[in-house]
């Protein structure tokens, strides 16, 4: 095992658990434990659609799934809120193997798998905001009540360690998976399913795997976003909005990167309230630079932040010097 591959994790997580101890303000705090959820929303579509090639516009459904599970379970039954956690992640992982299951055996690939976990997200969009048990469209809304069993604390910095602990169990697995065969595997299917095929690979087996663990992980960032927010309504839950911001982080950082979810989160966000404090509460703004960003990406860094800094720093290696055979 590559033990070198965790020392850049490590650092990034010791940085960001260090943050209360020097920043007071609500709002950084609050900013930070925002962009975490997203991170981890946006590791889960990384193995899926950044290491697997299986790109999907309906993450949604997963992070909807672990929000709603999780708000029913307490608002309804009164469960505690960790096992209403676990519960609402196995919920996550079961429907993204249901909707990996659907799609894989149908032989959808590409745009059409794309399209096919968009309507799934759109669908069950409709099914929560038409039914009373998950409260319509007036959504769900918590108790207030701080305490560690509640999963709801006094201190915006216990949440952020919170998060920031499932951060890190997400940057672990995709460490794990990239040294592991099953991330071999992973990148076979992406760049020809047929000669992975050819080469033993059960590639059916493969992409229901990463698309249940994805799914598990964006579960648990629905269930982060509901706890921290204490309320969830359809629109939240399985709108379009975090499916964006769940490929467009990856993209930005460094698609199939392990880290690329994370720099891309903190890059997107930090320059759109960047935009908002310059400019001014204009309406629409950071999609604006959202967009923008995601085009000079595309245009100019394909491989996203990281993948610059790397081509950058292999530039900047000086060329090693040739030498005559036989010379002494």
């Amino acid at each position: 095992m590559n033990r070198l591959g965790y020392l850049p994790i490590a650092l990034v997580l010791a940085a960001l658990a260090a943050t209360p101890f020097f920043v007071a303000s609500n709002s950084v705090l609050n900013f930070i434990v925002f962009v975490l959820i997203i991170t981890l929303t946006a590791q889960g579509w990384n193995l899926l659609g950044g290491v697997g090639g299986q790109s999907s516009f309906g993450h949604a459904a997963f992070f909807g799934t672990g929000a709603y599970v999780s708000a029913i379970l307490q608002a309804r039954f009164g469960v505690n809120a960790w096992a209403a956690l676990a519960i609402a992640i196995a919920f996550g992982a079961v429907v993204g193997w249901i909707i990996g299951f659907l799609s894989f055996r149908a032989g959808l690939r590409g745009s059409y798998f794309a399209l096919v976990t968009l309507a799934f997200a759109e669908v069950l969009r409709i099914l929560a905001n038409a039914t009373g048990f998950t409260g319509g469209a007036a959504g769900l809304l918590l108790k207030l009540d701080i305490g560690f069993w509640n999963m709801q604390f006094s201190s915006r910095a216990a949440f952020l360690w919170l998060a920031l602990g499932f951060v890190g169990i997400g940057l672990i697995i995709s460490q794990r998976i990239a040294n592991s065969r099953f991330g071999a595997q992973l990148v076979a299917v992406r760049e020809n399913e047929d000669a992975a095929r050819a080469l033993g690979v059960d590639v059916l087996a493969v992409k229901l795997k990463a698309i249940t663990v994805s799914a598990a992980l964006t579960a648990a960032a629905g269930c982060l976003y509901l706890q921290y927010f204490l309320y969830i309504d359809a629109n939240i839950a399985y709108g379009l909005w975090i499916s964006v911001e769940a490929l467009l982080a990856p993209m930005v950082g460094g698609r199939g990167l392990v880290l690329g979810p994370i720099i891309g989160a903190f890059t997107l966000h930090g320059l759109g309230e960047a935009t908002k404090l310059l400019a001014g509460r204009v309406p629409g703004i950071d999609l604006t630079i959202y967009g923008v960003v995601l085009v000079l990406v595309v245009a100019f860094a394909p491989g996203g932040v990281l993948g610059l800094l790397q081509k950058l720093g292999l530039r900047r290696r000086p060329r090693p010097v040739p030498q005559l055979k036989g010379a002494e």
